[in-house]
């Protein structure tokens, strides 16, 4: 008999504020997710990454593109790797949508909704190369700070998904949120931190509208990149 599916407690790790579509919003989704989106559904089990971007190539996961600056860039500089993008929000899939468009990206697909079951259903062991959470929700209330992405449980499965010598990269602009990632990704036993404590920002990261943002603000960016054992 096959093994039974772990049971993971489900608890939503981004706040969904529905915003209004523009009509290029509307106009994107109608045109181009044909092209880049994935229908799919915990039911629907694991992901065929060949038969997805029609190709055997590397796969990148990045949790919550947001307007897509980041997804799309990497995913024009890094060619030769395919990306699966995760996103709630249906401006900013439309955002991505267009600029991977532009770029004339064939190395991207668009999956929209939560992240969780996907990494718990939809994803094999050891079937990425890479994954990026890159400014996720904060949660800043310490009451909510159990709906953080990066958590114990989170990170083990994160790693499990992960190749040996593949990387779980994470940034954000929210110190305690930092100090939480360095603390969870650290316990974690299948995963090795590739700098003393938090890492310098990758050349490859670029640095968003989001990102210039928040440094205006006066906060500082931190980045970490772990290794599967």
């Amino acid at each position: 008999m096959p093994d039974e599916e772990p049971q993971h407690r489900h608890i939503l790790t981004f706040n969904f504020r529905q915003g209004r579509n523009k009509p290029r919003h509307d106009e994107a989704f109608a045109r181009l997710w044909p092209r880049y989106g994935l229908e799919w559904r915990p039911e629907d089990g694991r992901l065929d990454f060949a038969a997805l971007f029609g190709r055997t190539a590397p796969v990148v996961l990045e949790i919550g593109s947001g307007n897509g600056e980041a997804a799309a860039a990497m995913g024009d500089a890094d060619r030769d790797r395919d990306l699966l993008a995760v996103e709630v929000y249906p401006q900013g899939i439309a955002d991505l949508m267009d600029r991977a468009e532009e770029r004339g990206l064939d190395n991207l697909r668009i999956y929209q909704g939560d992240a969780l079951p996907l990494l718990w259903h939809g994803i094999a062991p050891e079937a990425l190369d890479e994954i990026r959470v890159y400014f996720p929700d904060p949660w800043p209330k310490k009451r909510h700070h159990k709906r953080r992405i990066i958590q114990t449980e989170h990170a083990r499965t994160m790693a499990g998904l992960l190749r040996p010598g593949g990387l779980l990269h994470c940034a954000t602009d929210i110190a305690d949120y930092a100090e939480q990632m360095l603390e969870v990704l650290t316990a974690e036993p299948a995963l090795e931190n590739t700098a003393e404590g938090y890492a310098p920002r990758p050349e490859r990261r670029p640095v968003t509208k989001f990102e210039r943002r928040g440094v205006k603000a006066g906060r500082d960016i931190f980045d970490l990149v772990f290794r599967k054992r």
